[in-house]
């Protein structure tokens, strides 16, 4: 006899959940009509201009922009935690050679299980806000040491120890490195760090919470939010961009490279984004610090920019199509010195400070992140056939 199928109450959303609310925050939001976006009450882009990346660190975590002593017992405290456990350190070696090829970012999804293990990391269903806030802390303050300690042994290098006299930014280039940054480079990173450290419900965010929903550890959900960072269409794209400068190579290409690309359907990597449909405010900022430093490459990156916008438009009329983060952040580190194969890396070194506020929001609410799928396949029930 066959199985009528119950119904069940049911929603129909847009593929991707675009434009679906899941969910109430208050750290921020993406306006994409204004291009704007905002951490808590406060602009994204005034912070970066304005603050530090500890004051934005601990607004996101604590709630408020601290005072003078606030801020200086949070910079203290976080800078303590920039040492790994020595258990960590020492797998850090063999967890670099496995990573091989892939990189950093795929040995950091091993270290953060191993550092969570290591301090014993309880699910956040077991424990208190305060434990909860702490983990995220010590969690997010040893990714910068890690992400450098494998970068730097995957070169065949000595990893470099964290100072604590050091802000975050001139730290982690510090770490990168083996040298005390310049004050123009370190405070350059720390505009882009603060300018990624959260936006919105995007996939690794949304991944950070959803296991989250499940009382899983910290260190669980940011291992989740690292794998969604690694694809080429969330943070994986900043080299991609810089990538697109080379293939084009000179002034003369650029219009032949781009129409080329643009009429064989290619995506032109570092234009675009899913929630702007004007200009992306954290390309507007990023385009002025690469200013502010000068040279070929930023002269030649403007062009190209505008010439895409041009192409852009005429070819695919009614679409608002200008550069996006990873344009000239992959501009930015470039200029500072960091190696192409730590643009994500760096990306994550910040975003985890907004992953670490999400997880602490989402294991406030003890319901489940568990939607549905519908099914499509072959009709069940089949008789299932006897072995030939």
């Amino acid at each position: 006899m066959p199985i009528t199928r119950a119904a069940s109450p049911s929603v129909d959303v847009p593929r991707g959940l675009a434009g679906v609310v899941v969910t109430d925050t208050a750290l921020g939001d993406v306006r994409g009509l204004e291009g704007f976006y905002h951490y808590r009450q406060y602009s994204a882009v005034e912070l970066a201009q304005a603050r530090g990346f500890e004051d934005v660190w601990h607004l996101m975590v604590h709630g408020e922009l601290p005072d003078a002593a606030q801020l200086s017992a949070f910079a203290a405290q976080t800078a303590e935690l920039r040492r790994l456990p020595d258990d960590v350190r020492a797998a850090l070696p063999a967890v670099a050679a496995a990573s091989g090829r892939s990189g950093p970012l795929a040995g950091l999804r091993t270290a953060l299980s191993l550092l969570g293990a290591s301090k014993g990391f309880r699910p956040v269903y077991d424990i208190g806000a305060d434990r909860r806030r702490a983990d995220t802390v010590e969690a997010a303050a040893a990714v910068p040491t890690l992400l450098t300690a494998l970068y730097r042994l995957g070169q065949g290098l000595e990893p470099v120890e964290p100072r604590e006299d050091l802000p975050y930014a001139a730290n982690y280039l510090y770490m990168l490195t083996g040298s005390e940054p310049d004050a123009d480079r370190a405070r350059a990173i720390e505009q882009y760090l603060i300018s990624t450290i959260d936006h919105g419900f995007n996939a690794s965010t949304f991944t950070a919470r959803v296991i989250t929903s499940t009382g899983a550890d910290v260190a669980a959900a940011l291992v989740g939010a690292v794998g969604a960072l690694s694809g080429p269409l969330h943070g994986g794209a900043p080299s991609r961009a810089l990538d697109t400068l080379d293939a084009i190579g000179s002034r003369d290409r650029i219009d032949p490279w781009i129409r080329e690309h643009v009429l064989a359907g290619d995506r032109i990597m570092g234009f675009g984004h899913p929630i702007y449909r004007t200009e992306d405010p954290r390309s507007r900022m990023l385009r002025g610090i690469a200013e502010r430093f000068g040279g070929p490459l930023v002269d030649f990156a403007i062009e190209v920019e505008q010439h895409v916008e041009a192409i852009l438009a005429e070819l695919k009329p009614g679409r608002e199509l200008h550069t996006n983060v990873e344009f000239y952040a992959g501009v930015v580190m470039e200029l500072c010195g960091l190696p192409r194969e730590m643009f994500t890396a760096t990306f994550a070194a910040a975003r985890v400070v907004g992953w670490s506020a999400n997880i602490l929001e989402q294991a406030e609410d003890s319901k489940i992140i568990r939607p549905i799928a519908r099914y499509v396949g072959p009709e069940p029930p089949a008789a299932v056939p006897a072995m030939a």
